[in-house]
């Protein structure tokens, strides 16, 4: 099958037959363009999404610690990987695909127009060989019509008798030139008609086959280019399959790695305060109002009824106030005892204290003693000497296990700078070293300062180390002995064997007198109007001193090294823990500068105030 054989006369049908295939090779170059662009648009869809939900890295508090946000930020790379691979599928089609169609195209044009150029000049060329033939043959028709007319005008005057000789003689030579004119005329048109023959079989069968033959190829491998360029547009896609399956897997791994009880673990160590879950509340008796309102209406009656009191009472008016801003209150302890007490039981089993001075005369004193106060204000006080109040830097503002966290993490952060201080002096040593054997490399002296700043580095760092892991320590050993306090407390004695008493007495009986803070004998002559005349709370415990506590901020009290204060309120988380001198001075004291016992009430118990 070839064309120059079999569409020998479909020139023009080739023309546009060819056409026609360039078009559709430029058709298809621009489909891949197309693709391309949806290719690179969906990459960088992806890598958008991708950069909007992946973690900002500005804080490493916000980086993602639990196994489903790793997880989720995993996948985000994979599929980050995953745009980067669209990226390749379509740089592979632009340069194998549509950059490839694009210069064969190109080619083809020129390939195919000279083809046409060379079929017009054969069809040009034999359309002259015919014309030429066509005159010759016209010639040579006209010259035998004028031998024709020659011969009939000789024989005409040949046979009229009236002609004369010299007419018949020139009617005859000029048949003779009509005649050799003839046979001239058909010499030449039976040479065109020849040369004719041979051309237009050279033209049908040699010339016009072998352009055909060259456009018939050119076609074929225009359809062998597009076979190709199918089959690299389904390779680019398919060479980075394997790429793609990884990145899925990747995500199924992710997938898999989720640990929901890591997770909830972390939540555990996140927000962990390292604090014992409080006591349970102990049995208020109101009815000691009902006593003291008996007591009051004469100090002799007392004395001779030996009025009895429960020791769990509290004082109700203190704590219903401080409900002010909806704070709860922790569990209470008894008022503030005098020096001599008993406790004694009831047939039915209940147990009161017994007052061996007068109860008027003891509630007096405790009135002119205390110090006013407004519990509300007291609140508000704490909570600005929480945000104002010192010991910021070695975070005792939060609670022992975050503490312990926030500690631990600034002395790997140190621990990193240090080495870096540390690799810088190495270098600079090293630099020193060269410039001091080779001194038209540079002077030695000029690194001299900045030597000394990197020892001074490298010192302040050391300092910064040792200090936090001192504050560390601490919170590790404070936190342990803490929790083996409370544990080991009894909850149905108040004083436990060989304990230490605020004034520093050992007793063994929970049931035994106990000594309380020294009598204030100063009074005031009048109480202050601005304040509420409460009574004091009563002590939960008591604390001692490990370190000096200043107490410039409002609301807060000033402590030494040793001194033994009462609790009257627990930390609530934030820091700091209320507590009262001897003098009855109340104030709130950080936390981790002191060493607390708490003490949890039963009936018979005696407390600290």
């Amino acid at each position: 099958m070839s064309w120059g054989t079999e569409l020998w006369d479909q020139f023009d049908s080739l023309d546009k037959h060819t056409q026609w295939g360039i078009d559709f090779l430029e058709r298809y170059a621009k489909f891949v363009k197309e693709r391309i662009e949806i290719e690179q648009n969906y990459a960088k869809q992806l890598r958008n999404l991708v950069k909007k939900y992946c973690p900002k890295r500005s804080s490493k508090d916000e980086e993602p610690r639990f196994t489903s946000c790793i997880a989720f930020f995993n996948i985000l790379n994979e599929l980050n990987d995953y745009a980067g691979q669209r990226e390749v599928v379509a740089e592979e089609m632009a340069h194998r695909v549509y950059g490839e169609l694009m210069r064969y195209a190109h080619d083809l044009k020129t390939e195919r127009k000279m083809h046409l150029q060379e079929g017009r000049k054969a069809q040009q060329y034999l359309d002259m060989c015919w014309k030429q033939m066509d005159n010759s043959k016209k010639k040579f028709e006209r010259e035998c019509r004028e031998a024709e007319k020659a011969q009939q005008s000789y024989e005409r005057l040949d046979n009229d008798t009236n002609a004369t000789k010299a007419d018949v003689e020139k009617a005859k030579q000029q048949l003779n030139l009509r005649t050799h004119m003839a046979d001239e005329n058909k010499n030449e048109y039976a040479a065109q008609l020849q040369n004719f023959n041979g051309e237009q079989h050279k033209h049908f069968y040699v010339v016009i086959p072998q352009i055909y033959k060259q456009l018939q190829e050119m076609d074929e491998r225009r359809t062998i280019k597009l076979s190709e360029c199918y089959r690299g547009f389904a390779d680019s896609e398919r060479k980075v399959i394997p790429i793609i399956s990884k990145c899925l897997e990747g995500m199924i791994l992710a997938a898999k790695s989720v640990d929901e009880r890591r997770d909830s673990q972390m939540v555990v160590d996140s927000f962990k305060s390292g604090f014992e879950p409080p006591g349970d509340f102990p049995f208020e008796d109101y009815s000691q109002h009902i006593y003291r309102t008996i007591s009051d209406g004469t100090i002799s009656a007392s004395k001779q009824e030996g009025g009895k009191m429960d020791a769990k009472s509290t004082v109700g008016k203190a704590k219903g106030k401080l409900w002010l801003f909806g704070k709860k209150p922790k569990p209470q302890s008894p008022p503030l005892t005098p020096t001599s007490l008993f406790t004694s039981s009831t047939p039915n089993g209940s147990q009161f204290l017994t007052f061996s001075i007068e109860p008027v005369h003891y509630c007096m004193n405790e009135i002119k003693t205390g110090k006013p106060r407004i519990p509300s204000f007291r609140s508000l006080k704490r909570g600005w000497s929480v945000k104002m109040g010192p010991a910021l830097e070695d975070f005792s503002h939060l609670p022992p296990e975050q503490r312990r966290k926030k500690l631990q993490q600034r002395i790997d952060e140190l621990n990193r700078g240090l080495q870096k201080e540390s690799d810088q002096k190495e270098a600079l040593n090293k630099m020193k070293d060269v410039y001091e054997k080779n001194p038209q490399m540079g002077d030695p002296g000029s690194l001299q300062p900045k030597l000394a700043e990197t020892m001074n580095n490298i010192d302040r760092l050391r300092m910064e180390i040792h200090k936090n892991e001192a504050w560390l320590s601490e919170v590790e050993g404070k936190t342990g002995g803490r929790g083996d306090r409370r544990h080991s407390s009894d909850i149905n004695h108040l004083v436990t064997q060989g304990r230490e008493s605020p004034e520093g007495s050992y007793t063994d009986d929970a049931n035994q007198e106990v000594r309380g803070p020294p009598q204030q004998h100063g009074h005031h002559s009048e109480f202050d109007d601005e304040f509420e005349d409460d009574d004091p709370l009563p002590a939960i415990g008591h604390c001692k001193a490990i370190y000096p506590f200043d107490g410039h901020n409002e609301g807060t009290l000033a402590m030494k090294e040793g001194e033994v204060l009462y609790i009257i309120e627990e930390d609530k988380g934030d820091g700091w823990t209320r507590a009262r001198r001897q003098n009855g001075e109340e104030g709130y004291v950080p936390t981790t500068y002191i060493d607390v016992t708490l003490e949890k009430n039963s009936k018979g118990a005696v407390t600290y105030i």
